[in-house]
């Protein structure tokens, strides 16, 4: 196509040299019409090289804004931030489209070990990131801390609870907990066990629902599959308390009143780490677009964001 073109602007230049000939009433002579055609062949000659030269820079180089879609895990608290993030990096790059995959983090994690298909996962506890970095699933060097969290005991407003935090979880009448294997519910069994009002274990993880209330005498518990699910319970009134992360009240202080703000000597720090996963079925442009995201995430205009939303974002990476 290019030698096409060049070609038609060779006829052109030829052209206006024979109107500017018959301008000129037969006043060119013989040797600058030969000048001319060597001028014109030097010319032609040339054309293909810088045509090939062309060729080959845009084959080796993706083109500018091509449209293409990453797949993001993120652990269920992160939702509405990532969510406002995603907006934010779509007004430099609306041709990134990024599909979230929100879920506990023991999900997202068995999820990408079946074979989902996955760019990036944003994990809500290091557990999970171990694990599959230990099989190799995360891209080497990307794996870092973003934010730390805190484990909160929330109410509805005017509920008349007579739970003041953890060490009277016994007096509520129903109470919403994530699952061992979601975060915020093993953070949960972490306080309680360093309360003494679970038994120490080896995996806290593996204290079952049942076990955490016989321990509290008895109390009805709503296990739920992740923490967002935890926060909805209460705040539609159909469990009394619940334990969710500061960050998932974002947007809820007319409804919750917080009860207790969990000490990290009791939780240890929830810190979310941050990975590129191995993709083996993505193509270069969504490689270069799931990168351009993970760095986005990690930058100073999404630390602020993050600030605003309730998480702390004084962690070391």
């Amino acid at each position: 196509m290019k030698r096409k073109i060049a070609a038609c602007m060779l006829t052109c230049v030829l052209g206006m040299s024979l109107l500017a000939g018959c301008g000129s009433q037969g006043e060119a002579t013989q040797g600058e019409d030969e000048q001319q055609a060597e001028d014109n062949q030097g010319e032609d000659e040339q054309q293909p090289e810088d045509d090939q030269g062309e060729e080959q820079q845009t084959g080796e180089e993706p083109t500018a804004g091509e449209e293409t879609e990453i797949q993001v895990f993120i652990a269920a608290s992160l939702n509405t931030v990532m969510t406002r993030l995603a907006e934010e990096f779509n007004q430099e790059h609306p041709e990134i489209s990024i599909v979230f995959n929100a879920d506990s983090s023991g999900t997202l994690m068995n999820q990408i070990m079946e074979g989902y298909e996955c760019d990036i996962f944003f994990s809500a506890a290091q557990q999970q990131m171990n694990t599959l970095e230990e099989e190799g699933l995360l891209v080497e060097g990307t794996r870092a801390n973003v934010v730390n969290n805190q484990v909160v005991v929330v109410t509805l407003k005017d509920s008349g609870t007579a739970v003041t935090g953890l060490e009277t979880l016994k007096d509520a009448e129903s109470i919403a907990l994530a699952g061992g294997s979601v975060p915020v519910g093993r953070y949960t069994r972490q306080a309680l066990v360093n309360l003494g009002i679970l038994e120490e274990t080896e995996d806290v993880a593996g204290i079952t629902t049942e076990q955490v209330s016989e321990a509290l005498g008895g109390v009805e518990i709503s296990e739920q599959d992740n923490v967002s699910k935890v926060l909805i319970a209460v705040a539609e009134g159909s469990c009394e308390v619940g334990t969710t992360y500061y960050s998932d009240t974002y947007g809820y202080e007319d409804q919750l009143d917080i009860l207790e703000y969990v000490s990290y000597d009791l939780t240890g720090d929830v810190i979310y780490p941050i990975s590129m996963v191995t993709n083996a079925e993505a193509d270069e442009a969504q490689s270069a677009a799931a990168q351009l995201f993970y760095e986005f995430v990690l930058s100073d205009q999404a630390k602020a964001v993050f600030d605003s939303y309730y998480f702390d974002t004084d962690v070391e990476r």
